[in-house]
């Protein structure tokens, strides 16, 4: 059995309060246009579930440089929130006045202090205003001050062991019947470099389709953000993108910032949940994904029961899951299984329905579970065949690249 300090995981489930750490660069004499922008992004993310408390800083030592941190009650919270579309419209001002921003994501694991001063204002009364307080600033400081004492305590149990690498992912979808014309640019291309800077670099592509669905995923050894801007200036990736523009379903123009910034922010995919058992791969270990289209609003619940199930798996040494990566976006659920042998070999372990009742917590959780549960391995089988995502590509990069 795979011990916890062996195992390498993230997760976006463990139930801690999470802390995301927001780095801006503004641009010359933006300072007051960014405040304002502020003060109405502020008082539309304290009404969001699960959000505390935020701070505004600015750099000692560079006025340019500013700070937002805030906490949440949990990493699922956030996600839902800075995943949503009313997110990406709130934060659009920003662009104005913001020449590069950086965002960390951190879960709590230890804290020291004495809490906040009951004397102090409240995160929540505007800046300009510390002197006094309406009553819909005061209701708006209860509401923050409960949010605060539900979240107190939650702390993330024990460190994780990492493995020094980032994973991300992009999903678009092309028109139809234009997929075997893409599935071709795709699977041509040239690698880019994969040495980003001395820490940095490329380590593992993949590339999916399902339907006319896109799934690119991504690992990289160091700044996740430093390897992406590297991959979109290099000639071989920019030519890809120009070939494949043509047959989007959403249009885009990668030479316009506003509209590339756009394009990727409603195309990521994040990794919510990775687990690996620590130092088990062999070399027949093949990679596979599954496509998981959640109904309205079960994106999050049914990545967090394929999470589980992948945790458990991979404790196990008789079983074929060698590593697992959820990405989840709204309703759309990707599951990312590096396995030894056939993917139909286990068909209920390869779905994530091993075990007593899980298809039909699945099933519960799916869009496309219209034909009912699968319970026979016939039917997980058919079920499976339907999940299953059409490798395109799978490039890895020789360790002394």
């Amino acid at each position: 059995m795979t011990t916890l300090s062996e195992r390498i995981s993230q997760s976006a489930f463990d139930g801690s309060r999470l802390r995301v750490v927001l780095l801006l660069d503004l641009y010359d004499g933006a300072q007051n246009q960014f405040l304002e922008v502020y003060e109405h992004l502020r008082k539309q993310v304290s009404s969001v579930p699960g959000h505390i408390r935020d701070e505004l800083c600015q750099s000692i030592e560079n006025p340019s440089q500013w700070l937002i941190t805030s906490e949440w009650e949990s990493a699922p919270r956030f996600l839902a929130w800075v995943n949503s579309e009313e997110h990406v419209a709130s934060v659009q001002p920003l662009h104005g006045c913001v020449r590069d921003t950086r965002s960390l994501r951190f879960s709590v694991l230890r804290e020291t202090g004495k809490g906040p001063d009951p004397g102090l204002p409240s995160l929540d009364v505007p800046l300009s205003a510390f002197p006094s307080a309406s009553a819909s600033s005061s209701a708006a400081s209860s509401a923050s001050s409960a949010a605060a004492d539900r979240a107190r305590g939650n702390l993330q149990v024990a460190p994780r062991r990492g493995d020094g690498v980032v994973r991300h992912a992009l999903t678009f979808t092309v028109k139809p019947g234009s997929e075997p014309v893409v599935a071709e640019l795709l699977a041509g291309y040239t690698s880019p470099q994969a040495r980003v800077d001395e820490t940095t670099r490329l380590r593992r592509t993949s590339l999916f389709m399902h339907g006319n669905r896109v799934v690119r995923a991504v690992e990289v050894e160091g700044d996740l953000l430093a390897a992406l801007r590297h991959v979109a200036l290099q000639p071989e990736v920019q030519a890809l993108e120009e070939a494949i523009n043509p047959y989007l379903e959403q249009d885009r123009d990668l030479s316009d910032p506003g509209s590339a910034r756009m394009f990727f922010t409603r195309a990521a995919l994040p990794a919510v949940h990775h687990v690996a058992a620590g130092g088990r791969e062999t070399a027949d270990v093949g990679r596979h994904a599954l496509f998981y289209p959640a109904k309205d609003g079960c994106g999050m619940a049914l990545a967090r029961l394929l999470a589980g199930q992948d945790e458990a798996a991979v404790d196990d040494p008789a079983c074929p899951v060698e590593a697992s990566t959820v990405f989840q976006r709204d309703d759309i659920v990707v599951r990312l299984l590096d396995l030894r042998g056939p993917l139909d070999a286990r068909p209920a372990l390869a779905l994530g329905v091993e075990g007593s009742h899980k298809a039909a917590v699945l099933a519960r959780l799916l869009d496309s579970a219209k034909d009912g549960v699968p319970t026979t391995d016939q039917e997980i089988s058919r079920f499976l065949a339907r999940s299953e995502m059409r490798l395109i590509t799978d490039r890895r990069t020789p360790v002394q690249a």
